[in-house]
């Protein structure tokens, strides 16, 4: 059944069309995540979806009788009153007491035990937590949900995961956390300049399947350039026959070269930047700090090396933020020191980002940082780096006013970057920014020469860029060694056999198992070494019989044997260009080194 319908959707923000002809449909029981590059449309549709706002052009349809509960990136609360009844609020009068209940349990899971709290002393992520319970106890069909793990911690996000999987009506949710897309969806739409491409699947299936589409494309397009560099020889010879066949091959010829080239996915395209970073990077000495009383830290030594890559995890108010500021000197401890080498230049990614001037262009903040900058390749200008960082010429000449939120995340992201820092502190990176940016975040900090400490949620982050893990917890900082995973496994050794057997099996599946070089086969070798030889000589015989054909025109008997003969001949050669076209890929494929 059909719970709702959106019908040739349209939508332009300051003459940037996000949303263009936009169709799609939710069935009872879908589990959708929506995916793609900051700025593309995607808490757009979401908005659109739910009422709360207008496409400029057609319609949503929902089937008569239908509940939907949305999330909003920025719950919507009043000023005061408790954090029950603002969650309640939105609940009709006549459920607000048979709600209160399932409303403090899930308030509780959320990690907000104290239901009479004032809503206006909630931390940003408490609010979030609170929204998330809000949308969850609202009776409902389909629920729409709006990066509904940013700003909550890991366990949370956890938690929130087994509230999702047991409920039962549709879900259709924005996020980047991957993890996430994977136990949650069963479908995975991705918006790409103004178009939603759905895929059936998780998050691994849906990498699959764009995988495989895009390897088609380009295999398809290696076949066309090989085939239009071969017309293009025959058209320079000049043709040697002046048949409809060779019109044929002459249309062909101008079909391969006015063909569409398939759009190469949008990538970032980080180079690695840094300044020399000394011996002496940060030693930070018997550090303790409370805030009102509470213990955040209590007496830590730690020497950061030169190449460390520590994930910091623990619960919202833990002491994780207030870690980093004491690493930059923005809050002091209240006893021990931290001392910084003297070759440390210090990039830090706050949590809240920086205040931007809107009526500035985009190209000019970064200008602010620096015009160039030096990578591995070269120099690089700022609008360069800008490109890279998949802001267009046309983009770039924009006001920051007009940029989404993740855009303006990722513009602060690439200024941290421009000032060449030796030791990156990121704190919250993945909150806000798409996966696009994300995945090439974390190839960037693969290459990145000098140190990194980020506190972050997203487990699939911290598995890819830790291999130390810090948790926060009730004032102790505890090491651990390994990634997020890691963590985990150890963290929960005293849960239950089965679990940890879970655990391991899943820990197996990730392990890598080895690639071959590819190569030919010994009858490829022969044939790829005939191949040329074997199509000139098939050119050559429908020369000869066109040749035959037009010295035999009365002879009609004789006519239809040359015409089967031309037919057969032109077959063979329509195969053997087909095996020189796979055969020369597969060589210049070998040539690169490729695997399989």
């Amino acid at each position: 059944m059909i719970l709702l319908t959106a019908q040739n959707i349209s939508k332009t923000y300051m003459e940037r069309k996000v949303l263009n002809d936009v169709s799609f449909f939710l069935n009872e029981g879908d589990k959708v995540g929506i995916v793609g590059i900051n700025g593309t449309g995607k808490s757009t549709l979401l908005r659109i979806l739910a009422g709360a706002e207008e496409s400029d052009s057609g319609e949503v349809i929902r089937t008569n009788g239908i509940r939907v509960s949305y999330l909003p990136q920025i719950p919507e609360f009043g000023e005061s009153g408790s954090v029950l009844s603002q969650v309640l609020a939105h609940l009709p009068d006549d459920l607000k007491h048979s709600k209160e209940y399932e409303a403090k349990s899930v308030l509780d899971k959320m990690g907000i035990s104290d239901c009479e709290r004032d809503i206006s002393t909630l931390s940003g992520g408490e609010k979030r937590r609170a929204g998330i319970a809000a949308a969850l106890i609202q009776p409902s069909d389909v629920l729409l949900l709006d990066e509904p793990t940013n700003h909550i911690d890991n366990e949370t996000a956890q938690l929130l995961e087994d509230l999702l999987l047991k409920y039962r009506g549709a879900i259709v949710m924005v996020t980047h956390d991957r993890y996430f897309l994977n136990k949650i969806c069963r479908k995975i739409a991705e918006i790409d300049r103004g178009s939603l491409y759905v895929c059936d699947g998780n998050y691994s299936d849906y990498l699959a399947q764009k995988a495989q589409r895009e390897a088609d494309a380009e295999a398809a397009e290696r076949k066309n350039k090989s085939l239009y560099r071969r017309e293009l020889e025959w058209i320079s010879r000049g043709a040697r026959a002046r048949g409809t066949k060779s019109k044929d091959r002459i249309e062909r010829f101008e079909a391969l070269k006015n063909r569409d080239i398939p759009v190469e996915s949008e990538k970032l395209k980080l180079q690695s930047v840094s300044s020399r970073l000394g011996k002496k990077t940060i030693e930070i000495e018997n550090i303790s700090k409370s805030i009102d009383g509470k213990p955040l830290i209590t007496d830590f030594s730690y020497m950061i090396s030169r190449d460390a890559r520590i994930g910091i995890v623990g619960h919202n108010g833990a002491g994780k933020s207030t870690f980093l500021k004491m690493l930059i000197g923005q809050v002091q401890p209240d006893s021990g020191r931290i001392v910084l080498g003297d070759t440390v230049n210090i990039g830090y990614f706050s949590q809240e980002c920086e205040s931007m001037d809107p009526s500035l262009r985009v190209i000019e903040y970064i200008r602010e940082t620096a015009d160039r900058v030096q990578t591995p390749d070269g120099t690089v200008t700022a609008s360069q780096m800008l490109e890279r960082f998949l802001f267009t010429p046309e983009l770039q000449w924009n006001r920051i006013e007009k940029l989404s939120g993740g855009e303006r995340k990722r513009l602060y992201l690439l200024k941290i970057l421009m000032t060449a820092p030796n030791i990156l502190l990121l704190d919250e990176p993945t909150n806000d920014l798409d996966i696009a940016t994300l995945t090439i975040l974390e190839d960037y900090l693969e290459n990145f020469s000098g140190a990194v400490i980020a506190v972050s949620h997203d487990r699939y982050f911290l598995d890819k860029m830790a291999d130390e893990i810090f948790e926060f917890k009730n004032g102790v900082c505890t090491r651990f060694n390994g990634n997020y995973s890691d963590y985990a496994e150890k963290a929960a050794e005293s849960d239950t056999d089965s679990v940890k057997t879970k655990k391991k099996t899943e820990k197996k599946e990730r392990v890598y198992t080895g690639k071959t070089k590819l190569r030919f086969s010994f009858k490829e070798q022969r044939e790829y070494d005939t191949i040329d030889d074997d199509i000139a000589a098939l050119e050559q015989a429908i020369a000869d019989t066109e040749k035959e054909i037009a010295a035999n025109t009365s002879d009609y008997v004789k006519l239809q044997e040359l015409s089967d003969k031309k037919d057969e001949l032109e077959q063979q050669l329509s195969d053997k260009m087909d095996r020189w076209v796979y055969l020369n890929d597969l060589a210049e494929r070998i040539a690169k080194g490729e695997t399989i």
